[in-house]
């Protein structure tokens, strides 16, 4: 298991922030993502079904790949599936929002902290549970922002209209004084920009990326599961089940050089 890849799925480009932290901080290791834009966005659709897709995406992973391990790199499927995939397959599996809710209640300074997500994330309390959990003495303000992984998945993250629609969404969180932001959906960090342009520069902007990948680094060398760094760098593979060309052309400007031709998944 140790020369597996990391299987690492979103249901289209926000988890390429997840596979970016991970190929930066663990470049020896091998990678397998997939983007499930056939089927995106997630966060408007019933968390029964989202809960579906994780599974077959994640015993796709399994099955056909053989990894190692399965990364859920989409917020909404990790509220959705995350328990229960634990119990179902026989991988370790690593979600996001725990990642992210400890590095966001450690950089508050004023114990007011939000988080911003898809309208399934927030509407199934998994932050709000996940914030709990962690016993900091914060107080949390949710706010759903639909219409915002539609204009990542176009690749529009600065123009005039995202703003606009940044300054409506994001008014909750300016009006509840939070000084720590949690970026709660994989596409968000795509638009840092314009977010940090909105609620101003003092207020903390949180990726669960990062943490994510610390979290899969201890997983991975506490497991036994990290690949010999001696063997090479790792393979980057990328699937897609929508529209191939597109997710090479906008993939490869939002992940980098390494996301090369990309697989066609047909479900």
């Amino acid at each position: 298991m140790r020369g597996g890849a990391l299987g690492v799925f979103d249901s289209g480009f926000g988890g390429l922030t997840v596979a970016r932290a991970v190929i930066d901080l663990l470049p020896a290791e091998h990678l397998v993502y997939l983007g499930d834009t056939a089927r995106y966005p997630y966060g408007p659709r019933p968390l029964d079904e989202v809960r579906d897709f994780a599974r077959q995406i994640s015993r796709f992973l399994i099955d056909r790949h053989r990894v190692k391990c399965v990364v859920v790199a989409c917020n909404t499927a990790s509220a959705a599936a995350l328990d229960d995939l634990r119990d179902e397959v026989e991988v370790p599996v690593v979600g996001v929002i725990e990642p992210g809710t400890r590095a966001l209640v450690s950089a508050t300074r004023n114990g007011r902290v939000g988080v911003i997500a898809t309208v399934g994330t927030i509407a199934s309390g998994a932050y709000q549970r996940a914030v709990a959990a962690t016993g900091a003495p914060v107080e949390l303000t949710c706010a759903a922002c639909p219409g915002f992984v539609e204009f990542v998945e176009r690749g529009d993250t600065t123009s005039d209209q995202v703003h606009v629609l940044a300054e409506r969404l994001l008014a909750p969180v300016m009006a509840a004084g939070v000084d720590a932001l949690l970026l709660g959906c994989t596409h968000y960090p795509f638009l840092a920009r314009t977010i940090s342009d909105v609620v101003g520069r003092d207020v903390v902007l949180v990726s669960s990326a990062d943490e994510t990948a610390f979290e899969l680094s201890s997983l991975l060398s506490t497991s036994a599961l990290a690949r010999d760094p001696a063997c090479g760098p790792g393979r980057h593979q990328f699937l897609s089940s929508g529209d191939v060309t597109v997710f090479e052309a906008l993939g490869r400007r939002l992940l980098g050089p390494e996301l090369g031709a990309v697989e066609a998944v047909t479900w």
